[in-house]
């Protein structure tokens, strides 16, 4: 890893009640993001100073939604916000990280190798391409975004990789529910239900983090 690009800021008090044991790999990354990410025009070097309350505290607390040993699917992974941020505080998922950028599944393999993480995988490709792919559609117990598409679009690519019983969760802002109105007849064809807002975090980041969670209970497309 080259010595070049900026610094990550010491983690907050607050990092160490989110991450507990697992807060010296959240460093390490976050450190990677500050300097391999920022190089790789992955993340803005503004959005340095910001990495734990914007970035990696934000992501870390939708782990409160998931249950369990659950297989988790991060759809347009990125830099690896938010998967990699869930496979550090919860090691118990199984995360693959879904992205179709070369310059971004280059990062992130650098990333899960320098971490040494085993319960992450990378993956090159677009979610609409594995829907017909027994090992992928319906196949996970959760799959999550962060700031990927509008929630009707998002909806069409990430719900048929979803297990029947499992769950999507779409990180979003503040307009969400304005987002919800037009995606929601997409929604219930897709997942047999309807989208429910979540707010998260509360007691670690302000203001908390808005989630949309879909249950899906049908195998319709």
């Amino acid at each position: 890893m080259t010595d070049a690009g900026s610094t990550a800021p010491p983690a907050p008090a607050s990092a160490r009640g989110v991450f507990s044991s697992a807060l010296p790999l959240a460093e390490q990354y976050a450190a990677l993001l500050a300097s391999e990410a920022t190089i790789r025009g992955l993340i803005g070097p503004r959005e340095v100073p910001r990495l734990w309350e914007r970035h990696l505290l934000n992501c870390a607390v939708i782990t409160d939604l998931m249950p369990l040993n659950s297989t988790v699917c991060d759809v347009g992974s990125g830099a690896g916000l938010p998967g990699i941020v869930l496979a550090i505080r919860r090691p118990d998922l199984q995360v693959t990280l879904l992205e179709p950028l070369l310059r971004r599944t280059t990062f992130l393999e650098l990333a899960v190798s320098t971490m040494g993480m085993t319960n992450v995988q990378v993956h090159r490709g677009r979610a609409e391409e594995l829907h017909d792919e027994p090992s992928w559609a319906g196949g996970f117990d959760v799959v999550t975004s962060r700031a990927v598409a509008p929630m009707d679009r998002l909806a069409g690519w990430s719900i048929p990789l979803v297990r029947m019983g499992g769950l999507f969760l779409a990180m979003k802002g503040s307009s969400v529910a304005r987002e919800l109105d037009s995606a929601a007849p997409a929604i219930r064809r897709l997942a047999g239900g309807k989208a429910v807002i979540e707010s998260v975090g509360a007691e670690w980041i302000s203001p908390p983090v808005t989630v949309v969670r879909v249950q899906r209970s049908t195998g319709r497309r």
